[in-house]
């Protein structure tokens, strides 16, 4: 049924083959500002105002692969009691597959999770070749196989203090009462953030200080992307530089010429979502 779905939603667009897309990690503690900061990387590359379906540069989010909850699980989650920030908390098998499957151009289906019932919602949302992915989520470069296939990690590494002040103002806009907010942070996000995401730091590339707020950082991350959008780095490869890069790393396939691989094509882009990291 998924099959016949993709084919109706894709058409002839998911037969072509397309070129193999940049695979960016965007990892960092919740309320660091990991989606700022994509959505900051999307508008420098000129692709926040263009049309969905046309842009090339997407940005998926970790959070739509929450694991489906038993229902002791949801009971536990609508009280505030279930640890959202643990790695067995997420469907590691079809974060991986679905991110071989965008990494090889093929258009996807991404779950769409809703985070007010803690439950996977029975629509999916379609998902178009692209030539930038940014993925981003707290534990990104928690699985291996699944750190070993981006490009380039990046470490959005924002002060604790300022991240809990963040959170506290998200959630309680949300209408989440303040107690149940500090006590679920002290018992599950703070403790699952220093065990589970603070050790996968040694694994980023560039470790951005005050996330969106360093926009130096932002710019060279950007030109650099357009470099390799453009081209002027061929078939990057991570470790190539030192000449002994790993044959496990797929290079970046070479562009077209002319560099205008930021112009018009079929393209979709995931909303930012209303959730907890």
């Amino acid at each position: 049924r998924r099959s016949s779905a993709m084919a109706s939603a894709g058409g002839a667009e998911s037969e072509r083959p397309h070129p193999k897309p940049f695979l960016i990690g965007v990892s960092g503690g919740t309320a660091s500002g990991k989606s700022t900061v994509c959505e900051k990387i999307m508008e420098l590359l000129g692709q926040n105002e263009v049309e969905r379906r046309q842009r090339k540069v997407l940005i998926l989010s970790q959070d739509s692969f929450y694991k489906v909850l038993t229902a002791e699980q949801q009971a536990k989650a609508l009280k505030g009691q279930y640890n959202f920030d643990h790695p067995d908390a997420f469907d590691n098998d079809l974060m991986h597959s679905t991110l071989k499957s965008i990494v090889e151009g093929k258009t996807v289906e991404v779950p769409t999770y809703d985070f007010v019932t803690h439950s996977r919602l029975a629509e999916t949302t379609v998902v178009y070749p692209a030539d930038v992915v940014l993925f981003e989520g707290i534990l990104v470069f928690y699985n291996q196989d699944i750190r070993d296939m981006f490009h380039l990690r990046l470490f959005v590494d924002t002060d604790s203090d300022v991240r809990l002040s963040r959170r506290v103002l998200r959630d309680m806009k949300r209408g989440r009462d303040l107690e149940q907010i500090l006590t679920q942070y002290t018992t599950f996000v703070k403790p699952a953030f220093e065990e589970f995401c603070l050790p996968t730091k040694k694994y980023a590339d560039v470790i951005i200080p005050r996330g969106v707020d360093n926009m130096v950082a932002i710019n060279l991350i950007v030109q650099h992307i357009q470099d390799i959008l453009n081209g002027d780095i061929c078939k990057w490869q991570r470790g190539a530089v030192n000449g002994h890069g790993r044959s496990s790393k797929r290079p970046f396939p070479e562009q077209p010429e002319g560099g205008a691989v930021l112009g018009p094509g079929k393209r979709s882009h995931l909303e930012s979502s209303s959730r907890p990291h």
